[in-house]
């Protein structure tokens, strides 16, 4: 059972979400707070398996309770997905950054909530390529050189290959089919990555990619 956290102001909209998981077997919604705070005791109590997080909410916003939660050991399974009204909000990039596993917009069809909720609990980040780019490209903004990460140097070379390519936002599946390998090497370099990198999920790859320099706007597919 996937055990799910709703957060966000507006009553209405959680009411259309809990009804379309608790609708869906296997999902499981367990509570909902309409501000940050509440969605991290929530989350303290419930130990979610995923909290979908608004990020502009009154008081604690959905920026700050991600941050809360991804630095807190005892929640280290639990991952959120924030949602936005707008594909290109400003704070998607710093919420990836701050430990989110992905994010929805608000607007997108009940299938892609759905399966939102189950990629990530499932422990994949939830990112398509043209997000990713957009994502990268905002940080790109604010940040003219990337820094050089010593973390690089725990990794062998075709690990950064891979991470590189997870950075723009691939598959496994298309990772594998980059690289000629199959499906299974590849998802073992990408989990051996992000456990030397340290990385909650496949999304912080996105960031870490950018950081250290793997990846830039243009390099995208």
């Amino acid at each position: 059972m996937i055990r799910v956290i709703l957060a966000d102001d507006q009553a209405l909209v959680r009411a259309g979400f809990r009804a379309l998981l608790d609708a869906e077997p296997g999902v499981e919604v367990v509570g909902e707070a309409s501000d940050g705070a509440h969605a991290v005791r929530l989350a303290r109590q419930a130990r979610p398996d995923v909290v979908l997080m608004d990020i502009r909410m009154p008081g604690v916003d959905g920026l700050a309770a991600t941050r809360q939660i991804a630095a807190d050991p005892a929640l280290s399974g639990v991952r959120i997905v924030v949602l936005t009204t707008f594909e290109l909000d400003e704070y998607v990039g710093e919420a990836l950054r701050a430990g989110a596993a992905g994010f929805l917009v608000k607007s997108a069809m009940p299938a892609e909530l759905i399966h939102g909720v189950r990629v990530v609990a499932a422990g994949e980040g939830l990112l398509s390529p043209s997000i990713t780019r957009r994502v990268i490209e905002q940080f790109a903004a604010r940040t003219a050189t990337p820094a050089p990460s010593r973390k690089l140097a725990e990794l062998t070379d075709r690990e950064r290959e891979v991470v590189a390519l997870a950075g723009t936002g691939l598959s496994n599946d298309e990772i594998a089919s980059r690289l000629v390998i199959s499906r299974t090497t590849a998802k073992t370099h990408v989990s051996r990555a992000m456990v030397k990198l340290g990385a909650r999920d496949r999304a912080q790859l996105v960031v870490f990619a950018y950081e250290a320099g793997l990846v830039r706007p243009g390099w995208l597919p």
